[in-house]
């Protein structure tokens, strides 16, 4: 249910009115409910320091196209008063010329803060960071200090990391949190409480994950970017899980077999859907071809034992299985920085034995399912019923193994192409072990079955 009702929907006071009580998010759900054009409207009409609450949510949805339907004027002050890095998100998806035009209006000094953003690539420290952080001179007292960030709180993302900074340079002393400022003496010099640990410092084109690894490792609520010890701006952790969210679901739909979602799912219209999904299905489908080449390859055998036809799902559903949890594996150690590429020869000597234990582990049940089918009536597989157990365990112990070290060793190759390793999703897996898993279960037919059924 929508929570602006249409009989509420022409009176801008009393929107205005629901809109200044509520807490933020629950107005920015209730506006990513609303059409566009509705949010717009609605935006237009609540007041101008709840405005800036409500577009400094990254959870807002279409935040540029809104900011876009707004007065140049509104849109500008707005921008101005939001914090840097959230309006830089909102710049940089604007088209031209209203992006251009916004700049040009603003202050200098602010305007050349955003294309300094803005010039970093995006998912880089640099394009996540804020210059909205508090620093200070060395030679300023613990009194002096809290004097400021009383003054300046409200300009600044955040309060809780403090950087002593020297004044000519621009370079990066030291760092300290709020907790250390409140417990110390007031005629203490900041110089003297700081620790003399060198800070935990980012360039500006680190990765968002490498990022996003140093706040967890170092359990900090900050962290400086730093070019030629001169700080730039600072990342916040909220900030960080905001584009790893992000990240991790472009992850999830490209491991499904489709591109990334641009817009929420139930915001997506029709053909733009089909198109996400249509080009993957049509690749996959292409690659499930070489398996009807290969079952045609093996033509003749089939004929002969018709039998085997029986075990081609369970074959080629055992090997993807294996493959797509391999893959899954790897690709979560590689996002958490517990493997890297050097790693690849351990992941396959570990993979290996484990592919051989796994696939036997599948190929006494498949033999133990036919045995037992075979002597309590339910299906006769002909007189060398025996033999084709024996097939069907074997070839289950190859098809295993070989999708256990594939599914493994492909992120590894496509990240050291400069792909994702989430393109080795497990549609994709699956795939290439179908096709390879059904050469080595005829392979293996005919080693075995040669001069019985064959």
């Amino acid at each position: 249910m929508n929570k602006f009702s249409p009989t509420v929907r022409g009176d801008a006071i009393a929107i205005a009115r629901v809109l200044a009580n509520d807490h933020v998010a629950d107005i920015v759900e209730a506006l990513n409910n609303e059409p566009r054009e509705l949010a717009a409207e609605l935006l237009s009409q609540v007041p101008f320091e709840r405005a800036v609450e409500i577009f400094d949510q990254p959870e807002l949805d279409d935040a540029p196209e809104l900011i876009a339907s707004l007065s140049r004027d509104l849109a500008g002050r707005l921008l101005a008063e939001m914090s840097a890095d959230r309006a830089a998100d909102v710049l940089r998806e604007l088209s031209e010329p209203a992006r251009s035009e916004l700049l040009h209006a603003m202050a200098p000094a602010l305007r050349h803060s955003l294309l300094s953003i803005l010039g970093y690539p995006e998912g880089s420290a640099g394009s996540l960071m804020t210059t909205e952080y508090v620093s200070v001179p060395p030679d300023w007292t613990v009194a002096r200090t809290l004097d400021y960030i009383r003054q300046v709180e409200r300009t600044r993302e955040t309060v809780y990391a403090i950087y002593v900074v020297d004044p000519d340079t621009h370079h990066l002393l030291r760092a300290f949190g709020l907790r250390k400022l409140i417990i110390s003496q007031p005629d203490e010099r900041i110089v003297s409480i700081a620790s003399d640990t060198t800070p935990v410092t980012v360039p500006p084109l680190m990765d968002v994950e490498q990022v996003a690894h140093l706040i967890r490792k170092y359990d900090l609520l900050a962290v400086p970017v730093v070019d030629d010890d001169k700080i730039l701006g600072i990342v916040t952790v909220d900030d960080v899980l905001d584009t790893m969210i992000e990240e991790n679901t472009e992850d999830v739909h490209r491991f499904g077999g489709m591109e990334a979602l641009d817009e929420p799912y139930m915001k997506m219209g029709f053909l733009s859907m089909i198109g996400k999904r249509g080009g993957w299905l049509c690749a996959l489908f292409l690659s499930e071809m070489l398996t009807a080449s290969v079952m045609q390859h093996y033509e003749v055998e089939l004929e002969k034992a018709i039998v085997l036809t029986l075990f081609i799902p369970l074959i080629m559903s055992s090997g993807g299985n294996s493959g797509s949890q391999a893959t899954s594996l790897v690709i979560r150690a590689l996002a958490l920085r517990e493997l890297s590429l050097a790693d690849w020869w351990r992941v396959a000597l570990r993979e290996l034995p484990s592919g051989v234990v796994l696939g036997t582990m599948l190929g006494l049940v498949g033999m133990a399912r036919i045995v037992l089918w075979q002597y309590l009536g339910l299906y006769d597989y002909g007189p060398y019923w025996h033999l084709i157990a024996l097939t069907v365990g074997l070839a289950l112990v190859g098809i295993v193994t070989f999708g256990s070290l594939t599914g493994s060793m492909l992120p590894f190759i496509l990240k050291r192409i400069g792909f994702d390793p989430a393109s080795a999703s497990a549609p994709f897996v699956a795939t290439l072990v179908d096709v390879t898993g059904l050469a080595i279960y005829f392979t293996v037919a005919a080693l075995i079955l040669t001069g019985t059924i064959l």
